[in-house]
């Protein structure tokens, strides 16, 4: 297959989160296979317009911001006249709304609609932007062939009205080989951590309220926020109003082997966002045996399965984030049962397999399409 794969990012932009890791890790694989794959996306500081990585050729333009005005652009001036046997369109952020123009077989990625959370990440006027957009973007793709990450993103799309049989399932999973147990099992310190993108609707500053809840009961514990974001400072600031600067280490971006170095120092990881496609982190932090408190929404309640990889608590309630990491910190019989279920639960999602998926759904779009 020849594939053209629009998406805002890529794997080697500093502001990626699960979505590029996503596609990256499946795609590579498909390339791999000696399938062309070509990926258009926005550009980042230092990053050159053009280069291949893992096999996959990589075209950049234009900023994050106004990336998908550039899209139709050069489809219209390059991309149709190369004859793609595919065309895959990677939903996140502002859509593209590439069923308006494009021609080909086109299926899209969905991992989550933003839906109210916007409202608490953006100001006003771009979240009603992106509001807007979504509400559009459900009519425009809704018999658009999709695949998505969780049985979550599924039933949000079947209930906007997107036919079930046009929607495949095509997980998030972990490489082993880099999330992996350390070397030798050592008692965790009293550390707490978060992996991910610092973006306000990650709600990291719920988990700095909760872990000043925290130390009032432990106060040797301490907190390691492990990724970097635009809200960073405005996390750093609440640290330091609530005196809790030196127990709060801020990693910022780290290399793969980094991270890994660092999850493995965590005692419990903690994702309280306000919604997700699934929750990427979750596995990775499972994988290297780290079990996980979760905010009970739509994708973590899939990637968490409750009182066996990890625990749940409702979105926004500080004080019940607090005390269901304190129970997983305590309990140390609890923490080493949801260890080894995590452990067990993050070795069940592979990469090859989704590649598989992934291949097989492109292929069918492409065949359908043809008769």
């Amino acid at each position: 297959m020849k594939i053209l794969v629009l998406n805002w990012q890529d794997i080697q932009n500093p502001l990626g989160g699960g979505a590029e890791v996503h596609f990256h890790e499946i795609f590579k694989r498909i390339a791999a296979k000696g399938h062309s794959v070509t990926l258009y996306c926005s550009g980042f500081p230092g990053a050159p317009n053009r280069e291949e990585i893992d096999g996959i050729k990589v075209i950049r333009e234009g900023g994050r911001y106004l990336f998908n005005f550039h899209v139709p652009g050069r489809y219209f001036s390059e991309f149709r006249q190369e004859h793609f046997d595919v065309i895959v369109d990677d939903i996140n952020k502002i859509p593209f709304f590439s069923p308006w123009f494009v021609k080909e077989p086109l299926v899209g990625i969905v991992h989550h609609l933003f839906g109210p959370a916007i409202f608490l990440e953006a100001p006003l006027i771009p979240a009603m932007y992106v509001s807007l957009s979504e509400k559009l973007a459900v009519r425009v793709y809704r018999n658009t062939p999709m695949a998505v990450v969780s049985e979550s993103t599924r039933q949000e799309l079947i209930g906007f009205g997107f036919p079930p049989s046009n929607i495949v399932l095509v997980q998030n999973a972990v490489n082993s080989v880099q999330y992996s147990l350390p070397a030798q099992d050592i008692t965790p310190a009293p550390v707490i951590g978060h992996l991910g993108r610092l973006k306000k609707y990650k709600s990291v500053d719920h988990l700095i309220h909760a872990f000043s809840i925290v130390k009032l009961e432990i106060p040797d514990a301490k907190l390691k926020i492990i990724g970097d974001g635009d809200h960073r400072p405005a996390l750093q600031r609440l640290a330091g109003e609530l005196g809790l600067e030196k127990d709060v280490e801020f990693t910022g971006y780290l290399s793969q082997a980094e991270k890994v170095r660092h999850l493995h120092q965590l005692s419990v990881s903690v994702n309280c966002s306000a919604k997700e496609g699934w929750g990427l982190t979750v596995i990775e932090a499972n994988s290297c045996g780290v079990p996980v408190v979760a905010s009970d929404v739509p994708g973590l309640r899939d990637s968490v399965i409750d009182e066996r990889t990890g625990l749940l608590f409702e979105f926004g309630n500080i004080e019940q984030m607090a005390q269901k990491i304190l129970l997983m910190l305590r309990d140390e019989n609890l923490r080493s049962r949801l260890r080894k279920e995590a452990i067990e639960w993050a070795r069940t999602f592979n990469w090859d397999d989704s590649a598989a998926k992934m291949t097989l759904f492109l292929e069918g779009v492409i065949a359908q399409k043809k008769k």
